[in-house]
Order: structure tokens, then C-alpha cells, then sequence
């Protein structure tokens, strides 16, 4: 707790922001452990199906500087009420309705909307909540929890599968279950006081020059991400054929390395900068797509599929350097009002070629296989390095 006071402002409400952000981490835990295998084992998605789901999950992100537009006098901290709510229905949905391609689809996209909802809100509270010069020590402990709630539901999923063999039943089981963990979290985030009122001037289509560099490598980083988060599971359900409990051991490995790896990486922000944290860790993510796209014409197919696991987790560790994006702008801007529309626009510019991805990602992966798919991931990733050794910082 010594850590949280020296790095968090007393009067502020980041106790109650913190239980309510865990708790929706091992909500999420529960539906990201199971949902790659019920899309695979019981709805039945193709690689060009899953690309379609991905871009109505995405789909939500570039449309949220119309939703904020839409709710943008309230303050961030309801904001990221809404955003729960809207998340627990899709939840709902998931255990309830028939398992088609269009309903999982649906629910999918409730769920994402909300997850989005909130997105921006957890980065600028969290920022909003940090003392002076501890932005990016306080997004590694903001990253560290929801790591370690997901880590739980992984667990829990690995134990379960363990028990019982996959069913409908069983994973509308998980989804009902990660619903009412998410009314939980639903309660410990009306304990959220505060109330940072919005200006009105910076809740539609917040752009300005200064935030251009941002805007841009917000663009390459949501590419590359996109390829990783949505192709390289269903690349180890689908090539490899993982079942629900190797996905989800997987996903407790990835969780334990991003809660150990996320207040590093954050210290490692304010230590050096995050011009080189942003330049290194995609120069980092190349070697990973080769490998996770070539592995297995370098080795035999079980060995490939351990390189593969283990290139998956390492991108989870680096995908953490995106907390840098977000002290850049902090750094930038000139009030936290400015900070919250700025990260708020940045979503759904990242949204803007990420849901291009999400929907031709399958198409590639299909017809010209998945080499190609991470090359581009990896060309994506040397893009975004060379663009952000042009920021000019501060120090």
C-alpha cells in the first residue's frame, strides 16, 4: 500500500477504481478464456468468420467519438459507469441466446462497447488520480491489477476444463458467471466519487496539431495489436489445434508476465522516456511475427507450436510499452480535460485501421496464409518504430 500513496493522490478516489477495475478484470478473464474455443468448438467460426466478429468487436472503438459526443456532459468517472453496464448486458447475452454466428456477434459487440466505453475513462481516471511525474508508475499498477484479475479467471478456466469436457453448457455456465462477477464490479464502481466535468468544446472530434505524432502511432499500434489479439489465438485453435484449457493456460502465463512486467514498464516510462520505450518495444514484436508466423516451416509442428506460445506471451509483455502513447499525451496536454478527449479521439483513430484489420486479417490469413498475415503485423511494427524516433520530447 506504500507504493499506492506514493504514487497516487490521497484525495482521490483510485481505492474504489482500483476494486471495481480488478474485479472486471477477472470478469474478463472468465469470457477471454473460453470465447476463442466456443467461437471455434460450438458456433463454428472460419478464420474469415472470426475476422467478421472482430470487426463489429472493434467496431465499437471507432465509433466512440460519436458515443462520447453522444454522453460527453457527463463526467468521466459516470463514463465509465455506463461503459459497465453496457458490458454486463452483452455478458448476459452470451449465456442466454442461441449459439449463431449473428447473436454471438451481437453479444460480442455489446460487450466491446462497453469494454470501450470505458476504455479511455480507465487511462485518463487512472492519470487524473496520479501525482506529479508518476503517470506512467501509475498505469503500470492500473495494468498490474486487471492483469491479476485476469489471471484468476484464467485459472479458473484451466481448473474447470480440467473437470469437465467442453459443452454449450459449460461455457454459457462461464459467461453467466462472468456476468455476475461483472454486477459486482458494477457496485464497487458506484463507489467512485468524484466528478471530472467534461468540456463541451472537447467531446466532439477532438483534434489538434500538436497531437498529430500521437494520432499516427496510435494508427500502426491498433494494426499491429490487432493481428496479435484477435489471429494469435485462434492461430493456435485452429493450426495447432489447442484445446479450451491450453488457450487459457496460456492466457494465466501472459497474465502473471503482464502483472509482474506492468509496474517495471511503467517505471521504465518515467525512468527513460517514452520515446524509447515506444521505439524498442516494437523493434521487440518483428522477431516475434517471424517466428509466430514461420515457426513451423523452421521446426517440427509441436515444437512450432511451443515457439508460438511462448512468441504470444512475449508480445503480451510488450504490448505493455502502450502505456507510453498515454504519458505522451499527458506530457502534451495543457489540462486533464484536454488529456481525456485527446486519448478518447485516440481510440477510435486506433479503430480506424484496426477494424480494416480485424475484417481482411481472416481473408489474408485464408487465401495467402499466415505468413503473410504476421509479416505484415512485423512491417506494421517497423513503421511505428520509425515514426516515433521522430517525437521530440521533453528531456
Amino acid at each position: 500500500m506504500n507504493r499506492f500513496h506514493e504514487i497516487f493522490k490521497q484525495d482521490s478516489a483510485y481505492k474504489a477504481f482500483f476494486i471495481a477495475m480488478a474485479t472486471f478484470g477477472l470478469s474478463y478473464g472468465l469470457f477471454k478464456g473460453v470465447l476463442d474455443n466456443y467461437l471455434a468448438e460450438i458456433v463454428a467460426m472460419s478464420e474469415f468468420d472470426r475476422g467478421v466478429a472482430e470487426f463489429f468487436r472493434e467496431l465499437p472503438g471507432l465509433l466512440l467519438i460519436f458515443i462520447l459526443a453522444a454522453i460527453g456532459r457527463f463526467s468521466a468517472e459516470k463514463i465509465y459507469k455506463i461503459g459497465a453496464v453496457v458490458m454486463l448486458i452483452g455478458l448476459a447475452m452470451l449465456s442466454v441466446v442461441p449459439a449463431t454466428r449473428v447473436l454471438a456477434t451481437l453479444s460480442i459487440f455489446l460487450y466491446s462497447l462497453g469494454e470501450h466505453i470505458q476504455l479511455g475513462m480507465k487511462n485518463t481516471l487512472c492519470l487524473e488520480y496520479a501525482k506529479e511525474g508518476k503517470g506512467g508508475a501509475a498505469l503500470g499498477l492500473q495494468n498490474a491489477l486487471g492483469q491479476a484479475g485476469n489471471l484468476i479467471g484464467f485459472l479458473a478456466i484451466i481448473v474447470l476444463f480440467l473437470i469437465v469436457p467442453s459443452s454449450v453448457t459449460v461455457f454459457r455456465g462461464v459467461f453467466a458467471v462472468a456476468a455476475g462477477i461483472a454486477v459486482i464490479g458494477i457496485f464497487s464502481a458506484l463507489r467512485i466519487t468524484g466528478s471530472s466535468a467534461a468540456d463541451q468544446s472537447k467531446t466532439r472530434f477532438y483534434f489538434r496539431k500538436k497531437f498529430t505524432k500521437y494520432y499516427m502511432l496510435e494508427i500502426f499500434y491498433g494494426a499491429r495489436k490487432q493481428i496479435f489479439f484477435t489471429f494469435g489465438p485462434y492461430v493456435l485453435v485452429l493450426f495447432y489445434g489447442a484445446n479450451t484449457f491450453v488457450i487459457s493456460l496460456l492466457f494465466a502465463v501472459s497474465a502473471v508476465c503482464g502483472f509482474l512486467c506492468a509496474p517495471v514498464v511503467g517505471r521504465i516510462i518515467d525512468r527513460f522516456g517514452y520515446k524509447i520505450v515506444m521505439i524498442t518495444d516494437t523493434l521487440i514484436l518483428v522477431i516475434v511475427c517471424f517466428f509466430y508466423g514461420f515457426a513451423h516451416h523452421i521446426f517440427p509442428m509441436q515444437t512450432a507450436f511451443i515457439v508460438c506460445c511462448v512468441n504470444y506471451v512475449l508480445d503480451s509483455v510488450i504490448s505493455l510499452a502502450s502505456m507510453a502513447s498515454n504519458v505522451y499525451v499527458q506530457d502534451l496536454s495543457d489540462d486533464a480535460e484536454e488529456m481525456r478527449a485527446t486519448i478518447s479521439t485516440g481510440v477510435s483513430v486506433n479503430h480506424l485501421i484496426t477494424i480494416l484489420i480485424a475484417l481482411f486479417g481472416g481473408w489474408i490469413w485464408q487465401t495467402l496464409g499466415i505468413e503473410t498475415l504476421f509479416i505484415l503485423s512485423a512491417v506494421l511494427g517497423l513503421c511505428n518504430s520509425a515514426y516515433a524516433a521522430t517525437i521530440k520530447t521533453k528531456r
